[in-house]
This record gives structure tokens, sequence and C-alpha cells, in this order.
């Protein structure tokens, strides 16, 4: 009986060492936004070096690729909670994909924070999808704000990716920025553009003749940086202003000179260290990989360690439960910033606005988000 119950003993012991609390990560590692989905793997993989146990078990997380493609983040979504057993996931990174599996993890019941979907839609009548990023329509207030006060200009000409549809990105950045910026009196060309173009010239032909002080481009890095480089062929010497998915080291790569002075929306900065987190962050990041870290690290560095958080407060590995743990924190120490989630997902966080100075992203102003209700 005493030789039964050592082996039973030592049974749970082994069970106990083998235990694991599975977090899923749902990234674009290939295809045409690689580059956010590297950045926030890395975030991430310094977040479980930090703090790689909850609930007295070992964290494994368990990455899946969208190829930046919205099918596969569905597919993934599934994937990840009926294959692997996760109890949860951080992603995904755009918000078009993070639409496509917040359809799924609604379903199935299990929590998802996406270190940096912007658009509203995204956490909008959904109990398990929440966000440790700033909205669209904060980020595009923000900017016509810039341009407004700031900058001074009067008449811009809007790049939007209509290939995304009424819920992507793209679109609903432009509504928010041009419906803002008109109520300054600011008037406003829009033209359209679809994902992998790599001409402009016509679009860039109509704002030079519109006479544009600003260009505005709502997307990503590579058309952004393809716009700014035609822009400056035809001799275009006004601002270029952009969101953040501007904010990749790839923009610079792509754009070369051409990028030079331009304005984008931001989450994160290294040298604004907010939190006590923040410098720590910094430290930490830069000895592990040798440059300082980019926004998306950043997030998604916060989106791991809110997650595992909230998991830690749920005492539980039950997906409801973490759900609602994760939209019962307040006061967050992130590398981002001081967290609090409200009840639909949704943090409130000040505006960085960077520029691209010298091939370097440097800090160029801070907008209180209490200052854009």
């Amino acid at each position: 009986m005493k030789k039964a119950f050592t082996t039973l003993a030592l049974f749970c012991v082994c069970l106990s060492l083998f235990a694991t609390v599975k977090i899923g990560a749902l990234l674009p590692l290939t295809g045409g936004v690689s580059a956010f989905g590297d950045l926030v793997k890395k975030g991430i993989e310094l977040a479980h070096d930090e703090r790689g146990t909850v609930l007295g078990e070992k964290i494994e997380v368990v990455y899946h690729d969208t190829r930046s493609e919205k099918t596969e983040a569905a597919n993934g979504a599934a994937r990840l909670i009926d294959k692997e057993g996760v109890i949860a996931i951080v992603g995904e990174v755009i918000s078009g994909n993070s639409l496509a599996a917040g359809e799924i993890v609604e379903k199935k019941k299990v929590p998802m924070v996406s270190p940096s979907s912007t658009s509203p839609l995204v956490t909008q009548g959904k109990k398990y999808v929440s966000r440790v990023c700033f909205i669209d329509p904060v980020q595009g207030i923000a900017l016509a704000e810039f341009a407004s006060k700031t900058l001074k200009v009067k008449k811009v000409t809007v790049f939007t990716n209509v290939e995304q549809g009424k819920e992507g990105y793209s679109v609903g950045l432009s509504n928010y920025f041009m419906e803002r910026f008109k109520k300054y009196g600011g008037q406003v060309l829009q033209v359209q553009y679809k994902s992998g173009d790599q001409e402009f010239s016509a679009q860039l032909s109509q704002a030079l003749s519109y006479g544009s002080e600003a260009i505005v481009v709502t997307g990503y890095y590579n058309e952004i940086a393809l716009v700014a480089q035609q822009a400056k062929s035809l001799g275009y010497k006004g601002y270029i202003l952009t969101g953040d998915g501007a904010d990749a080291p790839e923009l610079i790569q792509i754009g070369g000179q051409a990028v030079e002075g331009i304005y984008f929306t931001a989450h994160y900065h290294p040298d604004a260290q907010i939190t006590t987190v923040s410098k720590k962050f910094v430290d930490a990041y830069t000895k592990k990989y040798g440059v300082k870290p980019s926004t998306f690290a950043a997030l998604g560095y916060d989106a791991y360690m809110l997650l595992v958080e909230a998991i830690d407060r749920a005492k539980s590995k039950d997906p409801e439960r973490i759900a609602s743990a994760v939209r019962s924190i307040q006061n967050f120490q992130g590398a981002t910033g001081i967290i609090t989630i409200d009840s639909n997902g949704n943090p409130n966080k000040d505006i960085i606005i960077e520029v691209v100075k010298n091939k370097q992203f440097a800090f160029a102003a801070v907008i209180s988000a209490n200052s854009l209700k």
C-alpha cells in the first residue's frame, strides 16, 4: 500500500513537471506585413523570458503564421484552439486579420488580445477580443489635430486602400482623419489605391494639381515608402503623414532618403519612458537583440504580459474566466504606458507622434487622449 502511494505521488509530481499553460501567438510571420509579425514575436519572446510561468506551470507559446492573410488568420485561430489546446491567444497584428480571427474566438469562447489592431470593429460587440493599442478614431483624430494645429496645413490629399473594404484599417483611418480635419476648415481630396500597388503617379498627379500641403497615406510601410519615393521624384515638397502602419524599420529600408520627414502616429517610442516598466523593457530588449525596441515589439510584450496577468488574476485556465479578467485590468504598468482595459476591450492611451529623421524614428510630440474627446 505504501509503495502504491509513493508511486502515485511520484506520478503526480511528474505530471506537474510536464504541465504547461499553452498560449497561442497568431502572427503574420511571412507575407506582406511580416515585418510587423516579426517585431511582435520579438516582444513576446522577451516577455516570455521574463515571465515564463503562471499558476505554477510553465507557459508554452505556440506560434502560427497567418501569412498576412485573413483566411489563414481564421484557420490559424481554429487550429490553435482545437488542435493545440491553447487557452488564450496573442494576435492578430493587423485589423482585417484580427476581425477574421475574432469571429472564431468568439464562437469558441477563447480570449484573444491583439497587440496592434486598431480598427474599432475588432472589439465591437465582442466579449473575448481585447487589445493593448489605441483605436483608429483616436489616432485619426490625433493626426488631424497635429496636421491642423502644429503643421498648420489646410489642403491635403488622402490615399486610401479600398481593397481592404469598409471594415479595413485604411478606410477607417482615412474617414476619422478627414472628419476631424474638415471640422477645422481643412480641404480634402481623397484618392484610392490597392494592396500591392507599385505605381502611384496618377494619384500623385492629382495631389499636386490640387495644391496639397500634405499627403496622408493610410496604409502600411510598403505602399507608404513607394508613395514617398514617387512623390519626391515628381518634385513634391510638402508633408507626408501617416498612421501606425508606417512604424517598421522596413519603411526606411525601402524608402531611403524619400521617407525623411514623414510624420506618423505611434503607440510607443523608447525615448518616451512613461512607466517604471518602460526603461527596464528598453534595457532588456536592447541587451537581447542589440537594437532599441520598436512599437510593435513593445506592443507584443505588453499583450503577452497583460494576458498572463489576466490568467494569474483569474486563478484558472478556464478561457471564459480569463476573458473576464482581461477586461477587469486597470492601471497595468506596460512598456507602452499605463493600460486600463474598458468594458469594450479597448485601452485609453496617449498618442505619440514620430518623425523620420537621419534614418531613425525620432520622437516628435505626444498628444493626450483626453484632448481628443
